[in-house]
């Protein structure tokens, strides 16, 4: 374990090997997180590698040892998304997404896509606690340090997005 401090200060002088060795592993959660917030593959994908690029120039920056790399290089990312989305709005004008009936029932009948559309409708500052916690199984206390709040405060933001997540998730009886 002691390699991983010494990677960290060889990449903090500027030893891109390093740094690659350091961010390898925090792709593939940073990917999945700008996918959720983004719901864009091809903008998820831009967005985790300007964190990358915005990480390895602020990577002196980091306070802390390498265990508080995998939340402040989220946070980065997360950052990133929120400026994709402001940015994205005005550029992009989406065609409304008409189904024939046969889609629009066959649509109904799934429920991850329920999920994907409830948590789509959440704002992204009431989605990233859940995505943290529970779709990229962060701890309570990792989840504070990369939205930079007390874990109290990360614990009440993930009750009330997932409360009102389950109130947009009511099951409707179907006769």
């Amino acid at each position: 374990m002691q390699e991983r401090p010494q990677t960290l200060a060889r990449a903090t002088e500027g030893d891109a090997n390093s740094f690659a060795t350091l961010l390898e592993p925090l792709l593939d959660p940073a990917y999945r997180l700008a996918a959720v917030m983004l719901d864009d593959r091809s903008a998820a994908e831009d967005a985790v590698q300007e964190a990358s690029i915005k990480a390895w120039r602020k990577l002196r920056q980091l306070r802390g040892e390498v265990g508080s790399l995998r939340s402040w290089f989220l946070s980065i990312v997360a950052n990133e998304c929120r400026m994709a989305r402001r940015q994205r709005w005005w550029s992009v004008v989406r065609l409304p997404d008409i189904r024939t009936a046969a889609e629009a029932g066959a649509m109904s009948d799934e429920p991850a896509t329920d999920l994907k559309a409830a948590l789509l409708r959440l704002s992204p500052d009431e989605r990233l606690p859940l995505v943290l916690h529970f779709y990229l199984d962060l701890p309570l206390e990792e989840v504070a340090r990369t939205l930079g709040v007390t874990t109290a405060a990360a614990k009440s933001r993930i009750y009330r997005a997932a409360k009102k997540l389950k109130s947009d998730l009511t099951l409707e009886e179907v006769f």
